[in-house]
């Protein structure tokens, strides 16, 4: 089931990150989903400890969903940082 909830909220969690780093129309449903895993795993390492909030593995809820979001807002980050050389 914990593998269903993260292809699910991991999809959502890609898509809303792509549209906010605006690489959106460079993505596909895949790598939106690749994305807001990795950014969940991300965001669970480095903003979960610094607010206090536990990661979507714990439970789901609004504050998880938002340290999966932060952290792969994070990922797309530094992935324009070493593909372009600058943020967007």
């Amino acid at each position: 089931m914990n593998f269903l909830i993260w292809l699910i909220v991991g999809g959502i969690v890609g898509w809303l990150a792509s549209l906010i780093m605006r690489t959106d129309a460079q993505q596909g449903i895949l790598l939106n989903v690749a994305v807001g895993i990795v950014g969940a795993v991300v965001g669970g390492w480095v903003v979960s400890p610094m607010v206090g909030v536990g990661t979507i593995n714990e439970s789901l809820s609004i504050g998880s969903v938002l340290v999966s979001l932060a952290g792969a807002v994070l990922l797309l980050a530094v992935v324009n940082l070493f593909r372009r050389g600058r943020m967007r």
